[in-house]
């Protein structure tokens, strides 16, 4: 015996919306404040070299303009 499982367009929407939590109200809970400042978001040792780093950057371009031609 196979369970069946609902697909969304056959769930109650009422039982969507009440798990819906704005995100506001999760940083609320979470104890989330601002960035202030891009300080905060430092973390001194994050890579072991700047060959890591470069890696890491050169990556994040790619990704960025993946695509875009």
């Amino acid at each position: 015996m196979s369970a069946v499982m609902p697909t969304d367009a056959q769930r109650n929407p009422d039982e969507r919306a009440a798990a819906h939590v704005p995100a506001d109200e999760l940083a609320r809970r979470q104890g989330v404040q601002p960035v202030s400042s891009l300080d905060d978001l430092a973390r001194p040792g994050l890579f072991e070299t700047d060959d890591e780093l470069d890696r890491f950057l050169a990556d994040l371009y790619a990704s960025r303009h993946e695509g875009a031609a």
